[in-house]
């Protein structure tokens, strides 16, 4: 069965930093694009980040560029984001996501708040 398994998620205050992780199984992970999507109560779910090509292309959100970082570890099944200077507004439900052509699955979801 496909999974997605998220991790990582938390409660941290502003300016703090956290490291999501994306742990992949029942398909072929080397093969697919990732990315992390992000969505906070009563907005529409956003694209965060994307990278392909085995961490040789990656692109972000304006409102992330600079402070989030992904990456991969395809011997690892495995996709992170991490996250520095975290503001009040990156506080949301990060979801990871896997593409190859139009097959696409999703994860479950790992809360991220960012609070004093």
């Amino acid at each position: 069965q496909v999974q997605l398994v998220e991790s990582g998620g938390g409660l941290v205050q502003p300016g703090g930093s956290l490291r999501l992780s994306c742990a992949a199984s029942g398909f072929t992970f080397s093969s697919y694009v990732m990315s992390w999507y992000r969505q906070a109560p009563g907005k529409e779910r956003e694209l965060v980040a994307v990278i392909a090509s085995a961490g040789g292309s990656t692109n972000y959100a304006d409102s992330v560029k600079g402070r989030f970082t992904i990456s991969r570890d395809n011997a690892k099944n495995t996709v992170y984001l991490e996250m520095n200077s975290l503001k009040p507004e990156d506080t949301a439900v990060y979801y990871c996501h896997a593409r190859r052509i139009s097959r696409v699955y999703w994860g479950q979801g790992t809360q991220v708040t960012v609070s004093s």
